[in-house]
This record gives structure tokens, C-alpha cells and sequence, in this order.
């Protein structure tokens, strides 16, 4: 290519309407406009994600402060480059939109690593959605590793780049997301 010209694509950009009509229901997101389609998951971290999900779930229930959504629920979101998020748990306090995906990002994004999550391009994947997850305006990221000592890694908005770090027999919180909650992180090993 001649310098001074610029690649064009003849791919055609993603639209939510898009992951309406994702094959079988499968995960994907909208990323720099493209349907990314994400692999399932395998067992230990299926699990994790169940048990925070219903931790998060007997909260919401009981304080009427938002709603627990467990893995493929999706938010639309309006980032220059992400039209989407889906999750492995989330906590959202915005307005219900019944059989439409959520409007905006949770207030608290749960991502639990599966078996493709390691190594350096599964590490700057995940720092930046962690970064898109803040941008759209989410309070609180846990990065779950079941692999590592540091089991749970609680990035706060208020300083992104340092997280809180909790491992078995500690009790993880994410309390300017969701307040008054707690979950043992022994729970994400039964």
C-alpha cells in the first residue's frame, strides 16, 4: 500500500440487532465492530460463577437494590470501541427492558477464567475490557482466577489500576457497586 492510503474493509459493522440472531444463543459481543463469538466454559469455572450468582441473587432479594444476572445476559452499551457486554455475573441497578438486552453496563461485572484466559494476549484481553467496563460506567470488576493464590482481584473505579486482592478464608466485598454484600472465597471451591 502507497503511503497516505488506508485499508479499507468490506466487512459490514456489528449492530445489536446482530447478536439477536447469534446461532443457538451462543455468547458474543460487539468489539471495534465485529460479533466476537465467546467459548463455553468448562466446569470449575461454571461453578465459581453459580455461586456468586446466587450469593448476589439472595442479596438482591432481600435489600431491593438491583438484580443478579448470571453468564449470556446482555448489555448494550455506547463505547467508541464496544457495543456490548456479556459476562459471567453481573449486578445492574438500571431499569428493567424485558426481552431486550439490559441498558448500560452493571454496576458490578464478575469475569471467571476459564482454561483459555491465560497468557499475554488473554491478560490484555482482559485489561481491556476491564478498561471498557469503567468507561461505560461500571463500579466494580472482580477478576476470579481460580488457578492463582490470588483467587479474586477487585478493580474499584475510583483506582482502576490497583485491585483489591482476596484469597481462600478471606471474604470478598465489592462494596461501592453493591453495598452491605459479602462473599467467602472459599465458596468458589465447594
Amino acid at each position: 500500500m502507497a503511503p497516505g492510503e488506508t485499508e479499507m474493509s468490506t466487512r459490514a459493522e456489528a449492530h445489536i440487532e446482530d447478536l439477536y440472531a447469534v446461532p443457538e444463543n451462543a455468547k458474543a459481543e460487539i468489539i471495534n465492530g465485529e460479533l466476537v463469538l465467546m467459548s463455553p466454559t468448562g466446569d470449575a469455572p461454571n461453578t465459581a460463577a453459580t455461586e456468586i450468582l446466587v450469593s448476589l441473587h439472595g442479596h438482591a432479594k432481600r435489600t431491593k437494590s438491583g438484580r443478579a444476572y448470571s453468564d449470556n445476559a446482555g448489555f448494550k452499551v455506547d463505547l467508541p470501541n464496544r457495543k456490548s457486554f456479556s459476562l459471567d455475573v453481573a449486578f445492574h441497578t438500571g431499569k428493567r427492558t424485558k426481552m431486550e438486552f439490559l441498558e448500560g453496563a452493571p454496576v458490578f461485572a464478575v469475569e471467571v477464567r476459564s482454561a483459555a484466559d491465560y497468557g499475554p494476549k488473554a491478560e490484555l484481553a482482559i485489561a481491556r475490557k476491564r478498561a471498557d467496563y469503567f468507561a461505560a460506567g461500571t463500579l466494580v470488576v472482580w477478576d476470579v482466577d481460580l488457578l492463582n493464590p490470588d483467587v479474586i482481584k477487585s478493580y474499584d473505579a475510583e483506582d482502576p489500576d490497583r485491585p483489591t486482592v482476596y484469597r481462600r478464608g478471606d471474604i470478598a466485598k465489592a462494596e461501592s457497586a453493591v453495598p452491605g454484600w459479602e462473599f467467602a472465597v472459599d465458596g468458589l471451591f465447594q
